[in-house]
């Protein structure tokens, strides 16, 4: 693993950046907003937050990302998806707008809010697969939760009976908000993955 301190991007279109921002910070990474393409030049990893992803999909269309975002995971640049963000790195969604683009990068099928509208949103403790110290407190709005994975994702949490949380290579996603907690473990680990991706490890869970 590398010692380098790294640059972290959060993808600033729209969502819950500030959050992010300092979670990273906390978690030891130089963290910064990204709206532009070129930006993504400077960054050894991204964090795609929370929001409403069919506004996303419409911004990174327009401001000329969705490629360029594309690009970047395929080239195994780390990515970090939380609730909205999950949806983003799927292949594939349900309850989505027909015209909803993706950025892709985790073979999986991922249903819009699934664990039901914004006055349906709760907290609990999840055990995340990689994350010591016990459960993370997770926090659920208008969460999506994973129907199914293919063959090289791993399954790192499930809550209710429902996959919230894999990771396919230097993607990593979760259904829940972390960010908005005072436990930044998941964040950590995140960090750890680009510190990896940095040195030519990978790692696994």
């Amino acid at each position: 693993m590398s010692d380098r301190t790294p640059t972290i991007g959060v993808l600033a279109l729209q969502g819950d950046v500030r959050e992010h921002l300092t979670a990273l910070a906390t978690a030891d990474a130089l963290a910064r907003p990204v709206r532009r393409a070129e930006e993504l030049d400077d960054i050894d990893g991204l964090v795609i937050p929370g929001g409403e992803s069919t506004t996303m999909s419409k911004l990174a269309g327009v401001f000329g990302m969705l490629e360029p975002l594309r690009a970047f995971i395929r080239a195994g640049k780390p990515v970090y998806g939380t609730c909205a963000g999950m949806i983003m790195v799927a292949e594939k969604i349900l309850d989505g707008r027909e015209d909803q683009e993706t950025f892709g990068g985790v073979d999986m099928i991922v249903r819009r809010n699934a664990f039901g509208r914004q006055n349906e949103s709760f907290e609990a403790a999840v055990e995340v697969a990689g994350i010591d110290g016990g459960p993370v407190e997770g926090v659920f709005i208008r969460a999506p939760w994973v129907e199914s994975v293919g063959a090289e994702v791993e399954v790192l949490a499930e809550h209710g009976g429902h996959t919230v949380a894999v990771r396919q290579g230097n993607v990593l996603a979760t259904s829940f908000h972390p960010e908005l907690t005072g436990d930044h473990r998941v964040h950590a680990f995140f960090v750890d993955m680009v510190r990896n991706a940095a040195c030519g490890d990978p790692g696994r869970i």
